[in-house]
């Protein structure tokens, strides 16, 4: 059975499910969300990127919208999915952040182990993620977001201070946090992929070349970031649209204005309206 929660004003998404929501990844294609696989009692096998994985009972496995997976077995998990209007709107510490260690952050696919004492903290914030996902008030919004942050606070540590995190080198996907990471520290003055390619040591067509794999461009994600971050100045702020766009680096906000039409199907008015 699967629990959602949806924010029409943002887009927000966060999805509260068992290892059934897997099951149309029955072939590899990416995830679409951020997404946390929780075993409980039965190993979870998978291929991600293209190499096959089993998750032990008592792990959790952190993976990004673009990985490709392919669900094979297992029962008795469960699973967390977001989307970046969910989460990353909102100000986080670079570690627990969408490009935080969980994610975009490090070389490898993140396995957290949970001993006993954290198993039982686990299942206890799972049962408040449960209550508050069923909770319809004007404060659930905040609320969910708060409890994720906590989940990724908690694994977050668990990951700093393991010794036992197998290490899966994946050229490509490495290349691709390590663009996210410089995407989110240049976005806002920086729009260009050359700019990005040249602090990567890498041309142009390498980069576009190594994304063509998650069915997206280098400039796709330059201008997701921006799309995200007028998002969330335009939801949680008064701002003009014109002081946004030079917030953003535009010098002219009907290139913002264009560029956010193009991606959300709406003007910034209207996204505002919405809300």
């Amino acid at each position: 059975m699967t629990k959602k929660f949806s924010e029409f004003s943002t887009g927000a998404l966060l999805l509260l499910s068992t290892e059934s929501i897997l099951e149309n990844h029955s072939t590899s294609k990416p995830l679409g969300l951020y997404t946390f696989i929780w075993v409980k009692d039965d190993p979870i096998t998978m291929v991600v990127d293209s190499v096959p994985m089993t998750i032990r009972p008592n792990q959790i496995i952190s993976l990004t919208p673009l990985q490709q997976f392919q669900f094979l077995e297992g029962e008795r998990a469960i699973v967390y999915q977001f989307n970046r209007e969910f989460y990353c709107i909102k100000d986080h510490d670079q570690e627990v952040g969408c490009v935080g260690l969980l994610f975009f952050g490090n070389h490898t696919n993140p396995i957290i182990d949970l001993d006993k004492d954290e198993q039982r903290k686990f299942e206890m914030l799972h049962q408040i993620f449960l209550e508050e996902i069923d909770t319809k008030d004007t404060i659930q919004a905040e609320m969910l977001r708060m409890l994720l942050a906590r989940f990724i606070i908690k694994t977050t540590r668990i990951l700093k201070t393991s010794t036992g995190i197998e290490e899966k080198q994946h050229r490509k996907l490495d290349l691709y946090r390590s663009f996210n990471l410089l995407v989110e520290s240049h976005f806002k003055e920086n729009h260009s992929v050359n700019f990005y390619a040249e602090k990567l040591f890498k041309s142009p067509k390498t980069l576009s070349n190594s994304f063509a794999s998650y069915n997206t461009t280098p400039l796709q994600v330059i201008h997701q970031r921006i799309t995200l971050e007028a998002k969330r100045l335009l939801h949680y702020t008064n701002k003009t649209a014109k002081e946004i766009a030079y917030e953003l680096g535009f010098d002219d906000a009907s290139h913002l204005s264009r560029l956010f039409k193009k991606q959300t199907g709406q003007s910034p008015s209207q996204f505002r309206a919405s809300k």
